[in-house]
């Protein structure tokens, strides 16, 4: 069975794409996204760089599971899905989430029509993405263990077997420890915890 709980993504800005036909320039970046508010940030940082030209389309996902993604296509005022949607063409294509592509045109002189359009701003994204360092990522469920300090041995046994990561500890008279289960042995890591006295397990991401 395909494991459903990894997904692709890039860790830092590609480096800059340029794509030309009959003069128009195309340039393609992508960038590491996590939310809606980021999008905003970088649109206005190329607007800033690339003042003078004529149109900055671009499409976004993120999410880290199908069920899950949101994204959006924007033209900018180029015709109607002749460039959000085949710059987000390859973000499906490259089965990559959690990031932003922007193209940024120049407009030579000479109309593209909506077929060279649409092949200029699918282009200039699979460009960006093919200089983009993609990498695999697991989707994580996080759990917080509280128990008493004398069953400490306990719980450390099952963290070390199950080669579990911890991300926070707090180990006291009464502890606490924040672990990171990728979501494929979740359910049965739960369960472990759970049978066990005097111990307790809560899933933070309820």
């Amino acid at each position: 069975m395909e494991a459903t709980d990894i997904y692709k993504t890039i860790t830092k800005p590609s480096p800059e794409a340029l794509f030309k036909d009959r003069n128009s320039k195309f340039f393609g970046y992508a960038f590491p996204i996590t939310s809606e508010n980021e999008v905003k940030h970088h649109i206005e940082d190329l607007k800033k760089q690339h003042h003078q030209a004529r149109h900055w389309c671009y499409a976004y996902q993120f999410g880290k599971q199908e069920k899950d993604f949101v994204f959006r296509a924007n033209d900018d005022g180029e015709p109607n899905n002749s460039a959000g949607m085949p710059i987000y063409g390859q973000i499906q294509s490259f089965e990559v989430t959690n990031l932003l592509i922007v193209v940024v045109r120049y407009f030579g002189g000479t109309k593209l029509g909506v077929g060279g359009l649409i092949n200029a701003y699918r282009t200039g994204a699979q460009m960006a993405l093919e200089v983009s360092k993609i990498v695999t990522r697991t989707v994580n469920i996080e759990y917080r263990i509280t128990f008493d300090y004398k069953n400490m041995n306990t719980v450390m046994r099952i963290i070390k077997e199950k080669n579990l990561k911890i991300i926070k500890q707090t180990l006291e008279l009464s502890c606490e420890l924040i672990i990171s289960v990728r979501l494929k042995d979740a359910s049965s890591i739960f369960e472990i915890f759970d049978t066990l006295y005097e111990i307790n397990i809560k899933d933070l991401n309820d």
